[in-house]
């Protein structure tokens, strides 16, 4: 089992960076595909990006994709994402997870997932 804290998060205008980290604990970091994903009021949970153990490969939703960039420290134990030209529309509650096959879309292949962090985008 892993454990994941996410952190990060903030109050940015549009346009602006931010980084999210997400600190692991318990089995080795190394073993597991981790993905971010994130939920914005009223709306389902929609997968952001994923990387593979090794990060060698990497998966992007398209709204993302060209502004946000995952990432990951295996012997620092710590996945990120890095953020930005954000928008109002990417405010939402942002999760990692961790998984053992990958690095895919669908959340069903995570089985361990932080808190998350809020990210909030001001037009």
């Amino acid at each position: 089992q892993v454990q994941m804290v996410e952190s990060g998060g903030g109050l940015v205008q549009a346009g602006d960076s931010l980084s999210l980290s997400c600190a692991a604990s318990g089995r080795p970091f190394r073993a597991y595909v981790m993905g971010w994903f994130r939920q914005a009021p009223g709306k389902n949970r929609e997968f952001v990006a994923a990387i593979s153990s090794d990060s060698s490969d990497t998966n992007y939703a398209d709204v993302v994709k060209g502004r946000f960039t995952i990432s990951r420290d295996n012997a620092k134990n710590t996945l990120y994402l890095q953020m930005s030209s954000l928008k109002p529309e990417d405010t939402a509650i942002y999760y990692c997870a961790a998984g053992v096959t990958g690095p895919f879309s669908y959340e069903g292949y995570y089985q361990y997932w932080g808190q998350g962090t809020q990210v909030t985008v001001s037009s």
